[in-house]
């Protein structure tokens, strides 16, 4: 089919990766990003194998792998038995562990390579159908368009989708640190410590940043979401003491911290859209399914929705294109969904039962072939494809 006109409404990763692949197979492509200059929020994901993959299509791997760190395995201990509850090793391949600014640097690159136009200061408010195509209206008022297709991918809280998500009980401080030259823990390792459900303390190994060569580590702390503003009216020292208490080995680490403002508070939600697209609009990322970040998938979720969306409108015309796309997310998008509905509570809730089932089931489990390789499976994103494609 022919060239088509595109807005993509938010320049995150998602946002990003769908621009790129679009302006490769010759569509015209507008980002719209609130910021005075497009940059990145957040601190440390995985990036996935199935997600990896999504980067090499793009062409932004090389660089990606540049800066992240290998993580070969996953693990969990719970406190104060110090027993292993966790053990995730991915069988073939690694997971990418990088800083969410390192990802979209990479990402940006290509997009701009690619010849995307990227509009900063520009706030997506709205679209409507309007002569023939999809317009976009921006908080300034500034009417955009018609676009012969919009893609939202502005996030959780997306002004244009539809999606209604159940907020979860527990969210995380998120922080980055220094690696320090004192520490024992591996650097190509996610570890957490447990003490029940209730409380989590992580360290992510995430590589470099783009202008910095230091290495770099991301800290979580599971947090009632409720619970934020009496944690920042405490005193920091309180935390720290109470951290260091369920897990040692942190205290190089948590010395970096010195004020509240160096933790962000993460607010989870739960919730998928059946149907990810309207007329000439799509959904991708989380602004179409949001879940915890316990399965590490949210970053492999944005990359499989962008390519998936690309190639539907690469086989097919545009009115069939967009249920194409839905088709081919659905089952994977929704199973993870599952899973992460399930498996979160073991790790971030007030449950008494759910840890004892972690520790005392799904643990032991985790030794017995073949459950290793579905947890290796899981964990890499394609314990069913990705992409569902029609048979030949």
């Amino acid at each position: 089919m022919g060239s088509l006109n595109i807005g993509i409404a938010g320049c995150g990763i998602g946002g990003l990766a769908v621009a790129t692949l679009l302006a490769k197979q010759g569509h015209k492509v507008a980002l719209f990003d609130q910021f005075n200059a497009p940059s990145p929020i957040g601190s440390g994901l995985v990036v996935q194998p199935v997600g990896l993959d999504v980067l090499h299509t793009i062409g932004a791997a090389e660089h990606a792998l540049r800066l992240g760190a290998k993580i070969t395995s996953m693990e969990g201990f719970e406190t104060p038995s110090n027993r292993k509850v966790l053990d995730v090793r991915y069988e073939n391949g690694f997971g990418l562990a990088i800083h969410r600014a390192s990802l979209f640097d990479a990402l940006y690159q290509c997009a701009r390579v690619a010849g995307c136009q990227i509009r900063a200061n520009s706030k997506v408010q709205s679209t409507e159908l309007q002569n023939g195509g999809r317009v976009i209206t921006l908080s300034s008022g500034k009417v955009c368009g018609p676009f012969d297709l919009v893609i939202d991918a502005s996030g959780a809280n997306s002004p244009l989708s539809p999606l209604r998500a159940e907020p979860i009980t527990y969210g995380a401080l998120w922080g980055v640190v220094d690696w320090p030259a004192s520490t024992a823990l591996a650097q190509n390792q996610l570890q957490q410590r447990y003490h029940s459900a209730d409380k989590m303390i992580g360290i992510l190994p995430i590589g470099t940043m783009p202008d910095d060569d230091t290495p770099k580590a991301t800290i979580f702390w599971s947090l009632r979401q409720k619970d934020f503003d009496t944690w920042q009216g405490a005193p920091l020292a309180d935390w720290k003491a109470e951290a260091t208490a369920l897990w040692p080995d942190i205290a190089p680490f948590l010395s970096q911290i010195t004020s509240h403002d160096d933790l962000t508070m993460a607010r989870y939600k739960h919730g998928a859209m059946w149907k990810n697209f309207d007329t000439k609009l799509a959904f991708i990322g989380d602004a179409a399914h949001v879940a915890s970040p316990q399965l590490g998938q949210g970053a492999n979720m944005a990359l499989l929705d962008a390519a998936a969306l690309a190639e539907a409108l690469a086989k097919h015309p545009l009115q069939t294109a967009l249920p194409a796309y839905q088709k081919a997310r659905r089952a994977h998008v929704h199973l993870y969904q599952f899973m992460s509905w399930g498996l979160t509570p073991m790790y971030q809730s007030d449950s008494k039962i759910m840890p004892w089932l972690r520790n005392w089931i799904l643990a032991p489990l985790s030794k017995i072939p073949p459950f290793p390789w579905l947890l290796s499976k899981i964990g890499s994103g394609n314990i069913i494809p990705p992409i569902q494609r029609p048979r030949p």
